[in-house]
């Protein structure tokens, strides 16, 4: 099966093969995936970071060795670099550049080397603070249906976004997301980090967040905010009401 990697910021991962789908999702620059089947110009193809599937155009591909089995490092923080054209862009939070090259300020992504800015450095890459201070980095983010990245993302891209920056994969979606881990059973006993999980009417999981302390959730809803929780669930105090609600709570070895 040939293995491809993404050299976009980001790619649209659509629930059929065409831009007016759904995006379900998105591949950030540097991970790789492989072809399931072909239609046309594009392609369903399934991820190996989160072993998503969906759709994606044909003219996104980068081709990558078979035998290239080397792991990507991940970015904590938005960085601005130059490709080998001399072309500027900026990689976001949660994007993977491979061999980097802190004294040549270089790194690369398959065959190409891409120049990083002046100040590039290992702090880019290690992440030292706590994952709840990473999951602050973000607030203010707007909320994309399918968003796994910073400039636009959704509740499960969101956590994911923070744990992977801290080295943790987890599912992509949040019913999934809540498979994993140890159970805690009450609101009391949950600590920063632990992921908190709410249903639908129909009694299906729909959303997810994290504590940040006690009492208060970071979440993505309409934007990345932070919001008082207990037992029932999230407690919006500027609408008065509780916008969703509690169904489970997991915690995840850091």
């Amino acid at each position: 099966m040939e293995n491809f990697i993404c050299d976009n910021v980001f790619v649209p991962l659509r629930s059929a093969p065409s831009h007016r789908s759904e995006m379900l999702s998105q591949i950030l620059f540097g991970e790789k995936y492989s072809i399931i089947e072909k239609f046309g110009h594009w392609a369903r193809i399934r991820t190996q970071y989160d072993n998503y599937t969906g759709w994606v155009d044909l003219n996104h591909f980068q081709q990558v060795s078979e035998t290239d089995d080397s792991k990507g490092y991940v970015l904590n923080r938005p960085m601005a670099c130059k490709r080998h054209d001399n072309t500027r862009f900026v990689l976001e939070a949660g994007c993977e550049i491979y061999n980097p090259d802190f004294k040549a300020g270089t790194f690369t992504l398959a065959d190409k080397t891409y120049t990083a800015p002046k100040d590039f450095s290992e702090s880019y890459i290690i992440c030292s603070e706590s994952i709840a201070d990473t999951a602050l980095k973000f607030i203010n983010s707007p909320y994309i249906w399918g968003g796994r990245i910073p400039s636009g993302i959704d509740c499960s891209g969101f956590t994911q976004l923070v744990y992977k920056i801290h080295g943790i994969p987890i599912a992509r979606d949040s019913n999934k997301q809540a498979e994993a881990g140890e159970c805690i059973s009450f609101i009391s006993e949950a600590i920063p980090g632990d992921l908190v999980f709410f249903d639908n009417e129909r009694g299906r999981i729909s959303h997810v967040g994290m504590i940040i302390s006690q009492g208060l959730v970071i979440h993505a809803s309409g934007r990345v905010r932070i919001d008082t929780i207990d037992h029932q669930g999230i407690y919006r105090t500027d609408e008065k009401r509780y916008s969703h609600f509690l169904r489970t709570i997991r915690r995840i070895k850091l």
